[in-house]
């Protein structure tokens, strides 16, 4: 089976480009737009961003989330307090695209200093894989979102490399906002990118020897970390992962399943495993989790990005048979 193909769709849109037009404004809030504490105050719209800003930001920023732990972030409502707090940050990180709901209150939140991280690396679009993509992609949204033919996947933070030139547009973004602490937000990203170049390493070495390049899983979101690893995913109805998969579909992955090598049906922490364990009663497959990371739980497999990404190494090394 070859590995899915990549389709793009967007120019990339540089850091400095960013710094010199979207964040504008942040050198003008200077102390005056700092919070109470004296830090800036940065709003993400979920885990991976918010993790992301923590990092590079360090001391320097008081961080809040729109998508508290345990919420399901495709399908996040905004309430009217979260908007008005929304109002007063000084810096969003957002990603467009992902969460409707926050696109939405984004536009319309009045702030100056807004960093889209979708505009900081280059989106492609992934569909679903096999014979019957595009009828699975045409039956419903996965998350709220869609993965059909012509929509750009939005998971670029399981991909190391894609989440590591975030941070350095993030970074680049942080030191037009606040110029008196810039070497600072200098070294903390190089700090977090020097990290991820490690994760990518580990990866790479990790996975390179295995007898499978195919996984199955109920969540169709690691299209950016396939590729970048040489695998294959394979979503299992390229909808909501709680949803039944179609008999067709059903069919057409035991036959991947044994084609292929595969062992083991994955499912996500932050979503039921009924999906996933309706196909391995009926394929003979084992269970296990790969967490597409949008949130941090006591259900999650680590305590933070590196842990919970370094947990869905070793549950796929065991999957694929890595030697």
């Amino acid at each position: 089976m070859n590995v899915r193909r990549l389709i793009p769709t967007a120019a990339l849109a540089g850091a400095v480009a960013l710094a010199g037009t979207a964040l504008t404004a942040c050198s003008e809030a200077g102390a005056a737009g700092a919070d109470k504490d004296g830090g800036l105050s940065v709003t993400a719209s979920f885990y991976p961003l918010q993790f992301l800003a923590e990092q590079v930001g360090g001391d320097h920023v008081k961080v809040d989330t729109l998508t508290k732990p345990g919420v399901e972030p495709h399908d996040l409502e905004i309430t009217p307090k979260q908007t008005g707090r929304l109002g007063e940050s000084n810096v969003v990180l957002y990603l467009k695209g992902l969460q409707p709901a926050v696109d939405k209150a984004v536009a319309q939140s009045g702030v100056k200093n807004i960093v889209d991280a979708a505009t900081l690396t280059k989106l492609e679009v992934h569909g679903t894989s096999g014979e019957e993509d595009h009828d699975h992609a045409a039956e419903g949204h996965d998350h709220g979102h869609d993965h059909g033919e012509n929509a750009e996947d939005p998971h670029v933070w399981l991909d190391p490399v894609k989440y590591a030139e975030i941070a350095k547009g993030f970074g680049a973004a942080m030191e037009k906002a606040d110029p008196e602490h810039a070497a600072d937000y200098r070294k903390n990203t190089d700090g977090l990118v020097a990290k991820l170049g490690a994760l990518d390493t580990e990866f790479r070495e990790g996975l390179k020897n295995s007898a499978s390049k195919t996984f199955i899983t109920t969540h169709s979101a690691f299209g950016y970390f396939a590729e970048r690893y040489g695998l294959d995913q394979e979503g299992i109805s390229g909808v909501d992962p709680e949803s039944e998969p179609s008999p067709a579909r059903m069919k057409e992955l035991q036959a991947v399943a044994k084609k292929d090598n595969v062992t083991t049906v994955f499912f996500e922490a932050l979503a039921s495993d009924k999906t996933a364990k309706t196909l391995a009663r009926d394929t003979g497959l084992r269970t296990d989790v790969l967490d597409p990371l949008e949130g941090i739980t006591d259900k999650s497999q680590g305590a933070d990005y590196f842990e919970v990404m370094r947990s869905n190494l070793k549950n796929l090394q065991k999957a694929l048979g890595a030697k």
